[in-house]
């Protein structure tokens, strides 16, 4: 299929830019239907906006640095293990393994 430059409006900022032959084939390669709605500024901008959200959720500051592991005794089998979240008294803490076993169990 041939593809031509087709000019597009940001459905944030209102801006004319262009989609590109080129974009339109890569969308087509990864099987993306849709064209996309925003300009290249106002999709950096999302994506960082939404990355940062992210790492608040999940306790992570911006600079997305090491995550940290406490080391903890498995609630099932007694070995050490690692986790990467602070672990509280009232509720069992597994290692990798009896945590696929218990979770394949459905507990």
């Amino acid at each position: 299929m041939a593809y031509a430059d087709r000019t597009l409006t940001c459905v944030d900022c209102g801006a004319e830019f262009v989609h590109s032959a080129e974009d339109q084939e890569f969308y087509a390669q990864k099987g993306f239907v849709s064209e996309p709605k925003r300009c290249p500024s106002c999709r950096t901008s999302r994506r960082s906006m939404r990355e940062s959200r992210e790492g608040a959720i999940r306790g992570v500051g911006a600079s997305n640095g090491p995550r940290e592991y406490f080391a903890v005794v498995c609630s099932r089998c007694g070995n050490q293990a690692q986790v990467p979240f602070k672990p509280h008294m009232d509720r069992p803490v597994y290692c990798s393994d009896c945590f696929r076993a218990v979770h394949a169990q459905g507990a």
